[in-house]
């Protein structure tokens, strides 16, 4: 029976609904934006709004074309066909067979003779896009006589301007990553997406297994474990203080109840803490960590906003006291969806402090990497691997460094990852002419048993 649910959750995974979050691919990731499918969430292209609500029940990869509707501007889903295909495969034909050059081609903005009035012309008379590209085509003196690579490219040019296409993607970590990289650098710690993928092959994170992270990255990391978890295992994101970081991309991962229930959060006072129950000594550590850490607060900040979760009703019956049938009556439970970054369990802390944990991954730009792994790293199984990222190499080489002269770790590297992207097209194929120069730096190794900690 519970695979039976598990593939009808897949399956509605692969569809929109209400209120998932989306990534909007518009004009071939010339812009990408994160949105979340309301009744009235819009999209603005050009000087224009677009409400989403279309999108809501389409699955994830369909393409949508911008469209003058009876009720103002609108976005229909494009259909692939036979014939789209076809008109592709001559074009490839045609750039194969180019005996062509633009030498001859004078750019004097004279080729031109359709007007900014006509234009507009043809859009009150309810001309789609399609139809002004093909009409720029035709008053394009130039057109003709340009090469096919030119043609193509006139071609997207104007396409992405009159009749801009919005590709509508699932958000991973692949995704996320890629995004957050593009437009917002800083706020991912300058963390590219081989970069992701190398922190959790180091630390080998597998099904079942409990991760400890230290995530100051927004989420993305702590979301990129529980996304390779799979609902199995658990993802704890400790923090010094009071204050957790932010979790807030990890809310873009459109995940279930049961992987949320495998996020946790767990201050890292109440892990050094020898018993549980002690709370003077939780609140004394709290507080010196919060002291040594304020940055905390701006992250507490953030996390606190409210986010809206479904909820869902549960009828019981219950019975009167006399024992009467008759008189039952129906009370209605309300359960609230899993949230990511609840308190982990008492039993879970328990477990994990008489075992360790399976690996440990650590994003942390603004603390210093010695300063953190020394008291994160007893909580970690012996023999286990851990990671740590930075954007520079000096934080990682003194971590290092350190770690060789507490004889706390074994096998220690530092990787620079490199990423060559390349542009796949017939007779087009070469590197990118402008890509990331630097992804920086991860630091692996593993713990070692050096006989003054108890055995885990």
């Amino acid at each position: 029976m519970s695979t039976v649910n598990q593939e009808i959750s897949n399956q509605k995974r692969r569809i929109t609904w209400e209120g998932c979050s989306v990534l909007l691919d518009i004009n071939d990731g010339d812009r990408l934006v994160f949105s979340r499918l309301t009744a009235g969430s819009i999209v603005k292209i050009g000087n224009r709004n677009y409400p989403l609500q279309p999108l809501t029940g389409c699955p994830f990869g369909s393409v949508f074309q911008v469209e003058n509707g009876t009720t103002g501007p609108c976005l229909s889903r494009v259909i692939s066909t036979a014939e789209a295909g076809n008109t592709e495969d001559k074009r490839e034909c045609a750039i194969k067979d180019e005996s062509r050059d633009n030498r001859a081609l004078v750019d004097n903005n004279t080729a031109q003779t359709l007007t900014g009035e006509d234009i507009e012309g043809l859009r009150r008379q309810g001309a789609s896009g399609n139809e002004i590209v093909e009409a720029l085509i035709a008053n394009s003196a130039t057109f003709e006589n340009k090469t096919s690579f030119s043609q193509e490219k006139y071609r997207l040019k104007k396409q992405k301007k009159y009749a801009p296409k919005v590709l509508l993607r699932r958000p991973f970590s692949r995704s996320i990553c890629d995004t957050y990289f593009k437009k917002y650098p800083s706020r991912i710690g300058f963390l590219r997406v081989d970069t992701l993928s190398l922190l959790l092959s180091f630390a080998n994170v597998t099904a079942h297994s409990d991760v400890l992270v230290v995530d100051m990255i927004g989420g993305l990391l702590t979301g990129a474990v529980a996304e390779r978890l799979g609902g199995t295992g658990y993802v704890c994101n400790t923090y010094r203080g009071d204050s957790p970081y932010s979790l807030e991309i990890v809310r873009i991962f459109n995940f279930g109840d049961e992987v949320n229930k495998r996020i946790v959060r767990l201050p890292l006072a109440e892990l050094s803490a020898s018993q549980i129950g002690d709370s003077k000594e939780i609140d004394q550590l709290q507080a010196a960590s919060s002291i040594d850490n304020p940055s905390n607060q701006i992250d507490a900040s953030l996390s606190s906003i409210p986010s809206s979760q479904p909820v869902t009703m549960e009828e019981t019956t219950v019975s009167s006291e006399d024992g009467n049938p008759n008189t039952e009556t129906f009370v209605s439970k309300v359960h609230k969806a899993a949230k990511p970054g609840e308190k982990a369990s008492e039993d879970a802390i328990k477990l994990w402090k008489e075992n360790g944990f399976s690996s440990l991954i650590i994003a942390a730009p603004d603390v210093d990497a010695w300063s953190i792994i020394k008291e994160v790293l007893p909580f970690l199984s012996f023999s286990a691997p851990f990671v740590i990222y930075h954007q520079y190499l000096q934080p990682l080489a003194t971590c290092m460094h350190n770690l060789q002269l507490e004889k706390m770790a074994i096998g220690m590297q530092i990787t620079e990852p490199w990423l060559r992207e390349y542009q796949v097209l017939p007779s087009r194929t070469h590197p990118h002419m402008q890509m990331s120069a630097c992804g920086g730096y991860v630091l692996s190794g593993t713990k070692l048993y050096n006989g003054e900690q108890p055995n885990k």
